[in-house]
């Protein structure tokens, strides 16, 4: 790969608005050179390609960044971690070390690539943090988090509202499981690999994103309610029995065991059938 001149990045105008998550010191560091290259495999970068990687530890997988990547951007917080990564990635012109919270970091503002084991205690600001907004220039992610969020983030029915809009813009698979023993020191509990990509086509158009997050919140409150109830408010009787007909459901169905491609359904026939002053409001928790 051509050498590149060092720069410092530049960052967009935005920080991830709350910051009352504490950042995580005892972070759990990975070793495994099997994993190490198999997470670097997955997430196919090329020498065009900016990666972000959020709590970046001794620099294990930073190195095998540099030599894939156009230019590597690794966020480490704990001071002792900083002084080795530089020590590391000296000869490396197209690292940048940034010594700051993960969670007051500023996000490129060109298309990026996040590669990552990140913290257990901030896993859900993290995501948050990266694919709230579908209009930033997070394109696809290879993330090692803890075992039970990425079930959460993957899981065939949906509970959280958020979770559901990202999958609007993004698809989020569970790739594998990874032991605790991948891990010095090893966690209480095991870690997940998992893939984000940006869709190519999306399933709602951005400028609708909080338009649907407003839906989500909406229909989401009982996620094991019947269709019919968790709906009722929005849309009429009527509208209601075509919704189902068009997603070809029973009366009984889950609203939170719909498929993404059906709550496109249901969000292209709200904007299309129901007035604006009747769409859910997004709320602010």
């Amino acid at each position: 790969m051509t050498k590149k001149s060092k720069k410092t990045h530049k960052y967009c105008g935005k920080k991830l608005k709350s910051m009352k998550f504490p950042n995580f010191s005892g972070q759990h560091l990975m070793s495994n050179k099997k994993l190490l290259n198999e997470i670097i495999e997955r997430a196919n970068i090329n020498s065009s390609d900016i990666v972000l990687e959020l709590g970046a530890g001794k620099g294990a997988l930073t190195s095998l960044l540099a030599n894939s990547a156009g230019k590597v951007l690794a966020v480490e917080y704990d001071l002792k971690f900083v002084e080795i990564l530089k020590k590391k990635t000296a000869q490396n012109i197209n690292t940048q070390i940034i010594h700051k919270d993960i969670m007051k970091v500023f996000l490129p503002n060109e298309h990026f690539v996040v590669v990552s084991n990140i913290p257990y205690s901030i896993t859900t600001p993290i995501m948050k943090m990266l694919l709230n907004n579908p209009s930033s220039g997070f394109q696809k992610g290879v993330i090692v988090m803890e075992k039970g969020a990425a079930k959460r983030f993957t899981s065939k029915s949906v509970k959280d509202s958020y979770v559901l809009a990202w999958r609007m813009w993004f698809d989020i698979h569970y790739i594998k499981d990874i032991s605790r023993n991948n891990f010095s020191p090893p966690p209480k509990v095991d870690s997940a690999m998992v893939l984000i990509t940006r869709r190519k086509e999306p399933i709602v158009q951005k400028k609708y994103y909080l338009a649907f997050l407003g839906l989500a919140q909406y229909a989401l409150k009982q996620s094991n309610a019947p269709l019919d109830i968790a709906l009722r408010g929005i849309f009429t009787l009527p509208q209601l029995k075509h919704i189902k007909k068009s997603l070809g459901i029973s009366n009984g169905t889950p609203i939170g065991s719909l498929t993404n491609t059906q709550w496109g359904i249901v969000f292209n026939t709200m904007i299309n059938y129901v007035q604006r002053p009747l769409w859910p409001k997004v709320k602010k928790k």
